[in-house]
């Protein structure tokens, strides 16, 4: 049995080349690998040596020989194949071990130029891996040290690889090979004639690994699955550890996705509960409890059935507390085990643990996509995720009154819930709480009579309240319907043609109100 090793990361190279020579394997390798496992003390035949041929042209020529490649795909069960490796004297490979050139680790660097990039675009290990991977019922492909441990397992046991194995290999090695490409092609596309890289490449190259198949998708005459990128972020939804309850749903993920975003934007202890896609209450307090307590009681009955995450750790307290409402999904950085045994006998209740990025709980950007992606007929529409963040820096007071303290802290609080509202939005905070929300209405109009509705039904005062519209108010009717619940401070991007009107009904009224200068758009 013949072993060929040539790997760019040489991680537990050393050994593997050790398990295999043990295991009577014949060790062949390549320049730099060759050396490494032959100071190891493991005997290996140079490439060179075995196909008669020098490496060339700066290493970029050397396993391209029909000894390597003969020896990868020939068919054992095929005479006509073995007849032609022994008129020729080329002996079969029967494991190959190959990692590629790092190019995206060398295109992600700053600094990197289109001759780096193009000298990390491996060509002799792709094509060796697609003969052995082509060929896998008589050839164990390993593309990544992860594998190493399996195999050797194997052959210690057996003596040789199951089919099994070898297939399942073979499938990872043309993953990897169709990531390598696209990669190298997502790259070259976007640049651009002065060098740099565009935001958005000529061929985008989706690259998505299956988690799970979902039971049904948003409703049970669908088909779905959930898929994570091939490198998620850390403290993103996708590394979540489900701790127990049943298996997650399309809808489930689809709403714990925007509660988990949404929840993340905060720097205090925070909670977002959200229904259908929309964050139906959310509040920030000195733990978890006070903040459950407080975005609970902005539509209890939304909350029902709800999703429910925390920035924090959920402790025993509040745990007991979110226990005697129905929640579909709870999810946290972190459960005390007291919290834990408060919902063991809430079996079918969801419960999501996702670890803080490694910044902590002030380092949450780690976790956000760049870009989002939306489906339409035969074609994408893709953009910048709308990352931008608000300060009391970029507020234009542009009206007579100017807002309080109390009312820019809760201008910018309902301004952050309203960013994770669905179009068209409308959001009355105050003291850190939302007290009614208006969500995904044709009419700003609308969304703003069914905030205040909300809060009614609710028993929530909205006197004092701060406002937060996505986008301007074309119309003074839509201020007059806040400023009737109760506002005293609104806060929207501005930009109306109708501008003028709005701030002259705000100084009418007696209300403040602050441009944002930017638009929250939520589809």
């Amino acid at each position: 049995m013949n072993a060929l090793i040539s790997v760019s990361d040489k991680t537990s190279v050393v050994e593997l080349a050790q398990a295999l020579h043990a295991a009577g394997v014949r060790i062949l390798s390549t320049g730099g690998t060759a050396k490494l496992i032959a100071e190891a003390g493991v005997h290996v035949t140079e490439v060179a040596e075995l196909t008669g041929f020098p490496e060339m042209l700066d290493g970029r020529v050397k396993t391209l020989h029909p000894k390597v490649h003969g020896g990868l795909l020939a068919r054992r069960d095929h005479p006509d194949h073995m007849a032609a490796l022994k008129r020729h004297a080329i002996s079969t490979i029967d494991i190959l071990v190959v990692n590629l050139y790092p190019f995206e680790q060398t295109v992600a660097r700053p600094g990197c130029t289109l001759e780096d990039a193009i000298e990390n675009i491996d060509i002799g290990g792709p094509a060796m891996v697609r003969s052995g991977a082509k060929n896998w019922k008589d050839v164990a492909v390993l593309t990544d040290a992860s594998q190493y441990g399996a195999v050797i397992a194997e052959l210690r046991e057996h003596g040789q690889v199951s089919q099994t194995t070898k297939f399942a290999l073979a499938v990872a090695a043309f993953n990897r090979i169709s990531n390598y490409d696209a990669a190298i092609s997502d790259y070259l596309s976007s640049l651009q004639e002065d060098g740099k890289r565009a935001l958005f490449p000529a061929q985008s190259n989706g690259r998505f690994v299956k988690l799970q198949d979902l039971r049904y998708g948003e409703n049970p005459h669908q088909q779905a699955a959930f898929y994570r990128d091939l490198y998620p972020a850390p403290g993103s939804l996708v590394t979540a550890r489900q701790l127990q309850g049943k298996e997650l749903s399309y809808n489930n993920i689809a709403d714990a996705d925007a509660a988990w975003e949404c929840v993340k934007s905060f720097d205090a202890p925070a909670c977002v509960i959200v229904k259908h896609a929309n964050p139906c209450g959310v509040a920030v307090g000195k733990d978890a409890l006070e903040a459950y307590s407080k975005a609970f009681q902005t539509d209890p009955t939304s909350a029902f059935g709800g999703i429910i995450a925390f920035n924090r750790t959920v402790d025993g307290a509040a745990a007991q507390a979110v226990s005697k409402q129905f929640v579909e999904v709870l999810m946290a950085p972190e459960f005390t085990a007291e919290a834990l045994a408060v919902f063991e006998t809430k079996v079918n209740v969801r419960v999501l643990r996702i670890e803080l990025p490694p910044g902590g709980v002030t380092d949450w950007d780690n976790g956000r996509n760049a870009m989002d992606v939306k489906r339409v007929g035969s074609g994408l529409l893709m953009q910048t995720a709308d990352n931008h963040e608000l300060s009391l820096a970029d507020l234009k007071v542009v009206t007579k009154k100017q807002p309080t303290a109390q009312e820019l802290d809760d201008l910018l609080f309902a301004w952050k819930v309203a960013k994770y509202v669905k179009s068209n939005a409308i959001v009355f905070c105050k003291d850190g709480m939302t007290m009614g929300v208006g969500a995904g209405q044709m009419s700003r109009l609308d969304s703003a009579r069914i905030a205040s509705i909300k809060a009614q039904h609710a028993k929530l005062s909205l006197a004092g309240t701060a406002v937060a519209s996505d986008a301007f108010f074309p119309f003074r009717d839509g201020l007059d319907v806040v400023v009737d619940a109760g506002a005293t401070s609104i806060i929207q991007p501005g930009g109306s043609m109708r501008d003028a009107e709005v701030i002259a009904a705000a100084d009418e009224r007696g209300v403040a109100m602050v441009f944002s200068g930017v638009r929250h758009f939520r589809h």
